[in-house]
């Protein structure tokens, strides 16, 4: 059985970014998605799409069809109070380096890093952590099978229904607040990312 729309995909995978392993999953451990619903990067389902279960693959996406590149005006000075509760000003929480979730104006979340803590704003990064870096996968297709009525309506760890994790992104990252349980089951070492 080949990879197409609506089959249920198991793959080993690394990800390499500069060098580095950003992210794999295991034959023990797969990243698990259906295919054709949006999961993944398009490109990425691009060049996994007719392969069949024992088959290596191994390509790069550069930035511009990953994650895109640094985009300036998503790195915002925001007003310090938004970090207060009760009054007080959350120090313990708002460190340089962390990653918060944060909710934009249409209530969608969103993950930004923390650049600089100043005496009125805090700057945060809102572009994707992978935003500007080119993509190199190598990995196996563990599994090809067609996906259930209900795992195509509810998703494959139910993350279509109401009130689930409602990400429809990528796996890497971090689920954030406000996900729900279960969200990024099946996403090998990373798992459902909210912002996406």
């Amino acid at each position: 059985m080949k990879i197409a729309d609506n089959k249920v995909v198991h793959l080993s995978y690394q990800l390499t970014i500069d060098g580095q392993i950003a992210d794999k999953a295991t034959a023990e451990k797969p990243l698990q998605f259906i295919f054709g619903l949006g999961y993944l990067l398009p490109k990425f389902e691009e060049n996994i799409a007719k392969k069949e279960i024992g088959e290596i693959f191994e390509f790069m996406l550069p930035a511009a069809e990953g994650y895109g590149e640094v985009n300036p005006a998503n790195v915002v000075d925001l007003p310090k109070n938004i970090f207060e509760i009760d009054g007080e000003f959350q120090e313990s929480m708002v460190q340089v380096g962390r990653t918060l979730p944060m909710m934009n104006a249409d209530g969608g979340v969103l993950q930004g890093t923390i650049l600089a803590v100043d005496a009125d704003t805090v700057k945060m990064d809102f572009n994707h952590p992978m935003a500007g870096k080119d993509l190199y996968f190598s990995g196996k297709v563990e599994l090809v099978r067609d996906a259930t009525e209900e795992e195509l309506r509810d998703g494959l760890f139910g993350e279509r229904k109401q009130g689930g994790c409602q990400c429809g992104g990528s796996c890497s990252g971090d689920c954030g607040e406000g996900c729900g349980e279960g969200c990024g089951e099946g996403c090998g070492e990373g798992s459902c990312n909210c912002s996406e």
